[in-house]
């Protein structure tokens, strides 16, 4: 039987590492042709990787103009901070995790949005469980990835009636390089029990080949050793 994905063509945006980098290997592995975007150009066997930040709107407009067809978006950029409580934020602070986490994801969106019309296409948007459940995020994370799925949920409102479907992906706690981050990096132990970025790019994948008449507008995965319905930390 034919893979669904196969042939299609993917824009995967933070694919230098963790979720991205694993989306776009398996996006790879499953037929399509994908074009890798990272700050640090992605080196992913099989896909065609660009040194392009999402907040950086020229280069954006730059890269898609190179690619003749986009089929699917799937935002994977963001980042944090050690000092990310309320009390520890500079303005500056702020900004960045802003930027990274929401602002670069309707950045990528505007870029590719006519070449994502002109195929019918989907877009995947990796948010988070803090989104929705208040964790040890912090608070400029927490309303970066409220935003985001709310973003989300707007351009899938006002893109159906041209074919696009949007999906929200909202992962709890993930060992990637993130969890460096926090101010006391989790241990071997608690890191074995989370998810691992390819069970995320599984469910990108599983939502991006949905036959077109169905539509998967939010989906939560969560560990199932660490964080259950409430309880995110």
């Amino acid at each position: 039987m034919t893979d669904p994905l196969a042939g299609r063509v993917a824009v995967v945006a933070g694919a230098s590492s963790g979720i991205g980098r694993a989306t776009a290997t398996l996006l790879v592995a499953r037929g399509m042709t994908v074009h890798a975007f990272a700050r640090r150009r992605p080196d992913v066997v099989g896909a065609t990787g660009l040194a392009v930040d999402v907040t950086d709107r020229a280069a954006l407009d730059l890269a898609v103009t190179s690619i003749e067809r986009i089929d699917a978006l799937v935002y994977c950029a963001g980042t944090n901070l050690p000092k990310r409580r309320l009390g520890e934020l500079t303005p500056e602070a702020w900004d960045e995790l802003v930027a990274a986490n929401l602002t670069g994801a309707f950045n990528v969106v505007h870029a590719t949005l006519a070449k994502l019309r002109d195929a019918r296409g989907d877009v995947v948007i990796v948010s988070s469980v803090s989104a929705r459940w208040p964790d040890a995020s912090g608070p400029a994370y927490q309303a970066a990835k409220g935003g985001l799925s709310s973003f989300a949920h707007a351009v899938a409102l006002e893109e159906r009636e041209r074919g696009i479907r949007v999906c929200s992906i909202e992962p709890g706690m993930v060992d990637t390089p993130i969890m460096d981050k926090r101010p006391q990096p989790p241990d071997v132990a608690t890191r074995a029990q989370m998810l691992q970025p390819a069970d995320v790019a599984e469910s990108i994948a599983f939502v991006l080949a949905m036959p077109k008449r169905a539509a998967i507008p939010e989906l939560v995965i969560l560990p199932a050793a660490l964080q259950t319905l409430g309880k995110t930390s």
